[in-house]
């Protein structure tokens, strides 16, 4: 089995990882946006989670395959994360989970209804895994990150698009929201977590915390 890397590309299929409990497979869709999707897999019971249906049911459904989901989670409602979540959600009756400030957004621009609005310190069950919800408001007022808490090694962090390699995400030149996301990126991420700490981020390759931790000063300088 090739090991994983975290770079995919629209079209070239998944990346998989597979860690003692779970199983992470990494999908990238559309060639303009490149969204990243990831499909989280309980490796005892076979239950699957849904991070981002982004585009692509095309893509998205041989993945997920027989064995269904029992939820979506979107991590932000930003047009470009849930373009196929009504067709998802139609072939699988999983569960819509979505940060509560961007719920009904995601319901006025997919028709979808959301089944579960989270918040920081709730739960997503993967099976026998469990993801936590952090809430960073900034990107939008109700993206959310997803954090792992592997048994077995370092923590897994699945971002949106709230932290990426080379900083935050973008706040569309509001200062307000980018003191608000680069302040909750610190607190509730960098100061929480411990540098092995490995995260996918809804567009583009993965990075750990420790590879940007030394750059968080620079961020917060340059505004972006």
């Amino acid at each position: 089995m090739n090991e994983y890397t975290g770079q995919v590309e629209p079209g070239a299929g998944p990346d998989v990882r597979e860690l003692e409990h779970l199983t992470i497979a990494k999908v990238a869709v559309d060639a303009q946006m490149s969204n990243n999707c990831y499909l989280l897999r309980c490796r005892r019971t076979g239950e699957q989670v849904l991070i981002d249906a982004a585009a692509e049911p095309e893509t998205l459904l041989p993945l997920i395959g027989d064995a269904g989901l029992t939820a979506v989670v979107t991590t932000h409602q930003h047009w470009d994360h849930h373009r196929a979540l009504a067709d998802v959600v139609s072939a699988t009756r999983a569960e819509v989970v979505v940060g509560a400030p961007d719920a009904q957004a995601v319901t006025d621009q997919t028709g979808v209804v959301v089944t579960r609005r989270v918040a920081q310190g709730d739960t997503v069950a993967v099976g026998d895994c469990t993801l936590s919800v952090i809430a960073l408001a900034g990107h939008t007022p109700g993206s959310i990150a997803l954090l792992y808490e592997d048994p077995s090694g370092p923590p897994h962090l699945f971002t949106g698009d709230s932290l990426f390699p080379g900083g935050v995400g973008n706040t569309f030149g509001d200062e307000g929201a980018f003191a608000q996301l680069i302040d909750e990126v610190e607190t509730k991420v960098f100061q929480r977590l411990p540098d092995e700490t490995w995260f996918y981020p809804g567009h583009g390759d993965d990075s750990t915390l420790g590879a940007e931790r030394p750059a968080l000063p620079e961020w917060r300088n340059r505004g972006w």
